[in-house]
């Protein structure tokens, strides 16, 4: 069982880190066009900066489950250093509890912002309707929720290993 969550976790964070690659592209790319069209062509295309700040939203939402997986999001070094063996493995429940409940509010009042933004449409984009935009809080939070499972299931440290 253990297995196959890790197995799940791992596709999860991977699909997520991938999706948030290309939304940070995609981002990039608007942005070189936006330039483009405003500097050169002086014709701006109001639409981009839309799109580049709903991208970003996006590649952040989708980027934290890797950060949790790998243990550098929630860091408690100091007291992780100071601690014995069993006091190090109730600090990771306590931490990953903590995270879970953060998550669970996001993920909780996300779905319900993002279902009263149904009826509001971006401007610039006056047929997209504001609900895919705040989706990215639910659904970055669920994702965030399988890697914190699985941080406490197979525990990484990246962060301490890299601290000089």
């Amino acid at each position: 069982m253990r297995d196959k969550f890790l197995r799940l976790e791992r596709l999860t964070s991977g699909l997520s880190m991938l999706a948030a690659c290309a939304m940070l592209a995609l981002a990039a790319g608007l942005g070189v066009f936006q330039i483009v069209t405003r500097f050169v062509l002086e014709t701006p295309a109001e639409w981009t900066e839309v799109l580049i700040r709903f991208s970003l939203i996006w590649m952040v939402f989708l980027g934290i489950p890797t950060a949790f997986r790998q243990g550098a999001m929630v860091s408690v070094d100091v007291l992780y250093r100071w601690s014995p063996a069993r006091l190090r493995r109730l600090l990771d429940w306590v931490v990953c509890l903590a995270a879970l409940s953060l998550i669970a509010v996001i993920v909780w009042w996300g779905w319900d912002y993002a279902n009263r933004g149904k009826v509001q449409t971006m401007s610039g984009l006056e047929s997209m309707s504001m609900f895919w935009a705040y989706l990215a809080l639910p659904v970055g939070g669920l994702l965030s929720m399988i890697g914190i499972i699985g941080n406490l299931l197979d525990t990484q440290r990246l962060e301490l290993e890299t601290a000089q």
